[in-house]
């Protein structure tokens, strides 16, 4: 039934050559002889010819005329859907078109709402008023002509032109659903128009229910694949081979010792026959077409190639409406619900099919598999480079925790080993020693004896000893060698994957950034002046975004200030909670108030951690969103920085406060230092505070993996998956859809997953764990170990997630993996810093040495900890600061604390002493020495390793060298070609030429021999 729909024109800026370009026509048309309703309004016109309602390309054709159209035809490569079984056809593999021929590359998936008829009472008037309102006509075809007139074309009948007005018309009622969802109906009809008018090919499904999910498939003909391949400047395999030179000598047979070794370990997927032979690889060019080995065109570019060409035509497709540029924009309008690639059918099932997906899933994406190399080759095919060089970045990552995890066990083991010949932990649990320590609180703590705390004592000597400045120097240069590795690599695979010499391609701007340039011209063009800049108008300048800068400078440092808060908050609750256990009876809870606190605290940071890291990625993406970045490489870059930023603070301040800042303001006994009047700060347990850094170092690192990076990451996307699902069914009516066959098809399965989000997640917990890994690795030598059992289930579970729980990625060409080696090294370089004063000022390292080496009467360890306790005297102690009650107050003449002080006989009584400024001194001498000579032995890893492994460097070489060769030879071969033409022409030319001199004189013989008798004949012929 033909319909016409009253909407605001101004919302509509229609394509020409378009069919809706027809309804603006209609809508001036019926403005000059309709009245002007309001734009809620809908007049179906009565009393028209019976029409077949099958749509051909957005248009309705009379019966009469479709009977030349056999069932399921497409038509400009629409679908005419609704014949006659149709519907019942479906592509068994649920990849291609319904011809089962052509392949489906993109699919397009949108909700549509048919609208719900509210005829107006019979009061309404039809009369014509005089307000001025823009009116559209809208309907199912090209409305610029009635539907007699189509009939009269379209078969040749001659039916009297009748005036498409408001006669026989009903009014109905067009809510402001119902004129929204007609604005994006004709948003995707033009688009949709486009895409065919660019060369690709689309099949529709069939809008049968009052409201839906509909999916549109795209597929590109061999014509608009080779045009975009050579645009696009995508490397193919041409038909010349060249052998791949592989390293001699001792190098080739340890690597094949290697290859025999790891055999098993190898994943099952289909190898190259030769894998000695590379195919020369060059950019596509039609005008070279003869040069590129095709054997099939539907087969020539794979899945991942075709998906990514199309993507790249439907981002620079437009839309005249609200002057959108590219799907992006569409489906932030939300015309559009997703854009996708197809995945290459079901990864498990009973079929005998092998598809890619399958065999990833069954060789890669498996815990069971666990113990396999990654097939990084095949997931570059499926998922593309980048996705590619982020497994292989995390395979390397993990590879190299191996050596790092053995090293740091051996190290525990050793601290584990002389525990029990250090002599400082015997002297401090010696009973008989009676070290009387000064009260830890105020009136209710009493003296104390040093020999309580023998078991801290011995369980810092695990992690603090000798071994663990070895294995922090170990642990820089791991850092160093495994960015060196990485960058080899990634020249190797740049090579392997014909990435080198890939340019940087221009990408499209993001839709935000038009809608505010769009805004930015439209503001300028109602206050325009002569001396506006033009390139001010193309362009946001800092002027434009100075407001973003500002709320992205100020909340980030409110951010960054949030954390500070909550450490501080943190620490507040141990020192009242350590005040409030003092109080207790019971003499348990007393004894173990230390422990108590720490656990607690520790549990407190991570919650907060976990909070705040969930809220600062959200806050990270808004900032960014604020500044407007002009593409998505800009968007990402900047979105990382932030991120980053923040979570970094979010995650090492509880850390940084334990190792450099805790017991160093806490004052000395007499002269305590107060915080809310009353509350003494927390120090230091008698073993330092190494111990604690490490128990707080350990519960966060494993409990952001166990909790963040997997729970989170298993859970969330499920209960978004069920949220969306359960969101469906409630919306969508109960009809029986005729359009969807028994089994659904690839393009609804992968509507149901996930979509993509990015790599940002991944790389952001892996990087965060490179911290903890190298960062504080001198006061936890596992932190490798657990990273290393954390990374083993990471690949899977990203394996897993990649392959069965999202939708399949647009592929993405990448030659490095961008910022983050960036943070990487930034990071390597920070963690040399950190470790050396990590084990000058936190650990009892350089202390040790001093003592050991210049105050030790025999160059032993006897005496130390006597030699760092300080003397107080009791009576020094401020009233109403004395313990309590305490049985000992009078046998206690002097308590001792850790410190080095002046005694209270001395002249300067509890000033520092000369020890003090003698162990700073070599505490500040050791973080210069040790961060010179560790960035020395980095800066010569790096000069002894070169980044492009040297037989990739000659591959590449000789490359250049082939390819030159081949050219020349092609071009000799056509020269060569074109003279032999030119020669053999030259050569009939000659002989044509003589053989007609002799023809010609033989002639003229033969005609005056003849002439008697052609006269004759002559007369007889005319006789006749």
């Amino acid at each position: 039934m033909f319909q016409l729909f009253f909407l605001p024109a101004k919302d509509f800026p229609l394509a020409s050559s378009h069919p809706t370009l027809n309804r603006q026509m209609a809508a001036k048309l019926s403005r000059d002889t309709s009245s002007a309703y309001d734009n809620k309004y809908l007049i179906v016109p009565q009393n028209r010819p019976s029409l077949h309602t099958s749509r051909i390309n957005g248009a309705f054709e009379p019966s009469g005329c479709m009977e030349s159209y056999s069932s399921s035809s497409i038509i400009n490569n629409y679908l005419d859907g609704t014949q006659g079984g149709a519907t019942d056809r479906t592509s068994p593999s649920g990849m291609h078109f319904r011809d089962s021929k052509r392949k489906v590359d993109y699919v397009l998936a949108y909700h549509y709402r048919k609208r719900i008829p509210q005829h107006l009472p019979s009061s309404v008037s039809l009369e014509p008023t005089h307000r001025s309102a823009s009116l559209a006509v809208v309907s199912n075809g090209e409305t610029g002509k009635s539907c007699l007139e189509q009939q009269q074309q379209s078969c040749g009948q001659h039916v009297p032109p009748e005036q498409p007005g408001l006669l026989g018309a009903q009014m109905v009622e067009l809510s402001p659903l119902d004129a929204l969802e007609e604005e994006k109906q004709v948003q995707r009809e033009e688009y949709e128009h486009n895409l065919v008018e660019a060369g690709l090919e689309i099949e529709k499904d069939v809008e049968n229910k009052s409201q839906g999910l509909s999916f549109v498939r795209i597929h590109a003909p061999w014509h608009v694949l080779s045009r975009e391949a050579e645009l696009l400047k995508i490397k193919m395999p041409t038909k010349k081979m060249y052998e791949v030179k592989e390293e001699g000598g001792i190098l080739k047979k340890l690597n094949e010792i290697w290859c025999k070794l790891t055999e098993p370990l190898q994943p099952q997927v289909p190898q190259k026959d030769n894998t000695k032979m590379k195919s020369l690889s060059y950019p596509f060019s039609r005008e070279k077409i003869y040069l590129y080995n095709i054997k099939d065109k539907d087969t020539f570019f794979d899945n991942a190639t075709r998906s990514r060409i199309v993507r790249e035509i439907l981002k620079r497709t437009p839309t005249k409406a609200r002057n959108s540029m590219g799907i992006s924009s569409l489906i932030a309008n939300n015309v559009y619900d997703a854009a996708y690639p197809l995945h290459d059918g079901e990864y498990e099932g009973q079929n005998d099919d092998m598809n890619e997906r399958k065999l990833l899933y069954r060789e890669w994406a498996r815990y069971g598999v666990f113990y396999k190399f990654q097939p990084i080759g095949l997931i570059r095919k499926y998922f593309g480079e980048k996705i590619g060089l982020y497994f292989a970045w995390l395979g390397l990552y993990t590879e190299f925790l191996i050596p790092s995890s053995v090293v740091g066990v051996i190290v525990f083991l050793y601290g584990c080993i002389t525990i029990e010949s250090d002599i400082p932990s015997k002297e401090m649990c010696d009973q008989h020693n009676a070290f009387t320590m000064c009260p830890l609180c105020d009136k209710l703590c009493d003296y104390w004896n040093l020999s309580s705390a023998c078991a801290t004592a011995r369980a810092s000597h695990l992690f603090d000893n000798p071994a663990t400045v070895f294995f922090s120097i170990f642990m820089a240069l791991w850092a160093t060698m495994f960015l060196e590795q990485w960058k080899r690599l990634q020249m190797r695979l740049n090579y392997f994957w014909d990435l080198t010499g890939l340019e940087e391609e221009e990408e499209h701007p993001r839709p935000e950034y038009e809608t505010k340039l769009l805004q930015k011209k439209l503001k300028i063009k109602n206050t325009t002046t002569e001396n506006t800049n033009e390139d001010e108008k193309e362009k946001l300048t800092w002027r434009d975004r100075m407001p973003g800068y500002l709320a992205n400078f100020s909340l980030i440092l409110f951010m960054i200030m949030l954390t500070f808060s909550a450490v501080f908050g943190v620490i507040v609750y141990r020192i009242t909670t350590a005040a409030a256990l003092s109080f207790s009876t019971n003499e348990t809870t007393r004894s173990n108030v230390r422990v108590t606190v720490t656990a607690t605290a520790v549990i407190i940071n991570l919650v907060v951690i976990l909070i705040l890291d969930e809220i600062y990625g959200a806050v990270a993406k808004w900032l960014t969103e604020i500044e407007v970045p002009k593409t998505e490489k800009t968007f990402e870059e900047r979105l990382i920085l932030k991120a980053f930023l923040l979570k970094f603070v979010n995650s090492y301040a509880p850390i940084f406060y334990v190792a450099f800042f805790k017991g160093r303001f806490v004052g000395r006994p007499g002269h305590y230092v107060y915080v809310f009047d009353g509350y003494r700060m927390e120090e230091c347990a008698p073993g330092g505070c190494l111990m604690e850094l490490c128990i707080q170092l350990s519960i966060i690192m494993l409990g952001k993996q166990l909790i963040q990076n997997n729970l989170f990451e298993i859970g969330i996307p499920k209960l978004k998956k069920l949220f969306r699902k359960l969101k469906d069914e409630r919306t969508e009516p109960k009809e029986i859809n005729t359009n969807q066959s028994k089994d659904p098809q690839q393009w609804y399965l992968d509507y149901s997953l996930e979509p993509f989000t990015g790599l940002t997640p991944e790389y952001m917990e892996m990087i965060i764990q490179f911290g903890f890994v190298t960062l504080f690795v001198a006061s936890f030598p596992l932190a490798p170990l657990f990273a290393l059992l954390n990374n083993i289930i990471e690949v899977r579970l990203d394996a897993k997630k990649f392959v069965t729980e999202l939708r399949r990625p647009d592929t993405v060409r990448a030659k490095d993996i961008g910022i983050w080696y960036n943070i990487l090294s930034g990071i390597g370089k920070l963690s040399v810093i950190i470790n050396a004063f990590v084990i000058s000022v936190t650990s009892d390292f350089i202390p040790r040495l001093m003592y050991q080496y210049a105050y030790s009467q025999n160059g032993t360890m006897h005496g130390f900890i006597n030699h760092t306790l300080s003397y107080f005297n009791v009576s020094h102690l401020k009233p109403g600061t004395q313990p309590e009650n305490s049985p000992f107050a009078r046998d206690v003449l002097f308590c001792r604390f850790k410190d080095y002080r002046e005694p209270p006989w001395s002249p300067n009584p509890y000033e520092f002493s000369k020890q003090y400024w003698a162990v700073l001194s070599a505490r500040l001498a050791f973080v210069i020495l040790f961060q010179n000579l560790v960035m020395f032995l980095s800066v010569l890893v790096d000069w002894m390793i070169p980044d492009i492994p040297k037989d990739i460097s000659e591959q590449i070489k000789k490359e250049k060298s082939v390819l030159v060769d081949f050219f020349l030879k092609e071009e000799h071969e056509k020269l060569k070609l074109i003279e032999s033409f030119i020669t053999h022409d030259k050569h009939r030319h000659q002989s044509g030429t003589k053989g007609q001199r002799i023809r010609a004189a033989s002639f003229c013989q033969f005609s005056r021999s003849q002439r008697g008798s052609l006269a004759s004949f002559s007369s007889q012929h005319t006789e006749v």
